[in-house]
């Protein structure tokens, strides 16, 4: 049945704008699957996707997303359905997400690394009707779900049918009829403020997101794209990530292991081309070609991305593999900007890159909203095709984060140049970026207030070397002194994800404050960069 309609709690394009992508003709008018079952015959005997364990031609993989989705189907799923979908770097993750977009059923992309507080966020944020997970010894998000009653809940891998992948052989599948302008997928956001909101990506503007990504990347049919970082995420799907080597014929290769020397060993024995990190996953891949005997010549492109990199450590990435570094600048709201290999050395070792569509605006303005001089720092502000309009069903907060003429405040504060090259310079909102996840401090404080034996909280970025900033908490205590372990064994038990653990305690007797009384996290950090430890006010 045909999606007729966009749902209220999606906020489409404002008229002019729509107007003007219509008359451009950027978009595709087709559902986002479109982009693997558009392919020649002639391709579908060549390899598409493989892991540890198994690959699949892209005739293979087509076929057993179209078992799942018509298995889905006949267990009583309807197109518009929610679903949570928390799955690791396999072959299994293209499967299910293939075979949902045929459904019609649309995705909720979870990370690996959620834990159950925010994956029963998402399930009520979004009133998914089921889970897709994976079976271990300690799940704990699944006998959650299992024991408050979630009936569709689907297991990759289970010894136990009842939580078996629906499958479902039909030659003749027809996939639901789709609205390219209603919502593809969710993504979720870096979390700058609270829990992670819903991101909704309609099929027209994520495959241009795409398109527009392969372009700048230069994607063609001999890409050989590593996944390592989690699939879900925005910057390994579709920017180009595996969407985009799918689009053009490559073959992906997904990894579980991030370690230098396996991933090496799969570069040398697949001859790959690309692949996408994070700066301290790059920077230890650099170190790591000083020790590990492998053949790193395949490699084309190492986009990096998700958090800014340090311009020593680009330049040791370009002696190490010279003319492969990429370096991006995006979020999953939309704005994608990149380098280009055609870019001189000092450009692409000292910015972030440019808008990948001639569409996007840019703006950067103060602290007052008013558009500052070429080359002054400020906010990042963005408006365009491939850009949210607003979070799925966040009315309150959209209101502070968009412009009144629609312009998605990103929170982060750059630099941009005449040809609107963009330098990173730091972020407005109270947010740590460690190893290229974006965490709320706010998130994280209110759960250590519940604390009984704590009085007042700050929860801090700390530079670090290595993961970009670590998770500092100062505390304010009373009774007996409480230990960084007990704190994290605390949080652990408030269904806090373990990445967002504090990696340092500082114990204070009064937290600094601000002439107006706020308080004063910059005073906070000591002249190294480091937790100040002094012990008094």
């Amino acid at each position: 049945m045909k999606q007729s309609h966009i749902s209220n709690e999606v906020v489409p394009y404002r008229a002019t704008q729509a107007l003007q992508y219509q008359t451009a003709a950027i978009w595709k008018n087709v559902p986002l699957w479109h982009l693997l079952w558009s392919h020649p015959t002639a391709l579908q005997q060549k390899v598409a996707i493989r892991d540890d364990h198994e690959s699949l031609t892209y005739e293979e993989l087509m076929n057993q997303a179209d078992q799942l989705a018509q298995g889905l189907i006949e267990d009583g799923w309807k197109s518009g359905d929610h679903i949570v979908i928390q799955l690791s770097n396999t072959c299994y993750f293209s499967i299910v997400f293939f075979g949902l977009l045929r459904a019609g059923i649309i995705p909720v992309l979870a990370l690996p690394a959620h834990g159950l507080k925010e994956i029963e966020h998402f399930m009520s944020i979004s009133k998914a009707k089921g889970y897709i997970g994976e079976e271990f010894n300690d799940n704990q998000i699944f006998k959650v779900l299992k024991e408050k009653g979630l009936s569709c809940i689907y297991l990759i891998n289970s010894k136990n049918k009842k939580f078996s992948l629906p499958n479902f052989f039909s030659p003749n599948f027809i996939p639901v009829d789709i609205n390219p302008d209603t919502t593809a997928i969710f993504l979720v956001s870096g979390g700058t403020t609270g829990l992670p909101k819903l991101i909704p990506r309609t099929h027209n503007d994520y495959l241009y997101n795409i398109n527009c990504c392969c372009k700048a990347s230069a994607v063609s049919e001999h890409e050989v794209y590593l996944a390592v970082l989690p699939a879900a995420h925005n910057f390994t799907l579709g920017c180009p990530g595996f969407l985009g080597t799918l689009s053009k014929g490559g073959q992906v290769i997904f990894s579980q292991i991030a370690s230098p020397d396996h991933c090496f060993d799969l570069i040398e024995q697949f001859q790959i081309t690309a692949t996408a990190l994070v700066p301290a996953l790059a920077q230890l891949w650099t170190e790591a070609t000083q020790w590990e005997d492998a053949t790193l010549a395949s490699l084309k492109r190492i986009q990096v991305g998700g958090a800014k990199l340090t311009y020593r450590d680009a330049l040791a990435i370009q002696e190490t593999i010279p003319g492969a570094l990429q370096q991006v600048f995006g979020m999953a709201e939309g704005l994608i900007a990149c380098t280009r290999l055609t870019d001189p050395p000092e450009v692409v070792a000292s910015m972030q890159g440019k808008p990948v569509s001639q569409f996007d605006e840019i703006r950067v303005v103060d602290k007052d909203g008013n558009e500052v001089t070429i080359g002054e720092e400020g906010e990042l502000l963005v408006r365009g095709p491939y850009t949210l309009r607003g979070y799925y069903n966040a009315p309150e907060y959209n209101t502070l984060s968009f412009s009144d003429d629609g312009f998605y405040c990103s929170g982060d504060k750059v630099r941009i140049d005449k040809e609107q090259y963009i330098t990173v310079t730091g972020r407005i909102k109270d947010v740590i970026n460690r190893a290229g996840e974006c965490i709320a401090s706010d998130e994280i404080e209110d759960l250590l207030l519940a604390h009984p034996q704590i009085i007042q909280a700050a929860v801090i970025a700390i530079p670090d070397q290595h993961l970009g900033e670590r998770i500092g908490a100062a505390i304010v205590g009373h009774g007996e002194q409480i230990t960084l372990q007990e704190i994290r064994e605390f949080l652990l038990k408030q269904n806090l994800a373990r990445f967002k653990m504090p990696d340092e305690l500082l114990l204070l007797p009064t937290l600094p404050k601000t002439a107006v009384g706020k308080i004063d996290k910059k005073a906070i950090i000591g002249p190294t960069g480091s937790l100040w430890h002094q012990n008094s006010p």
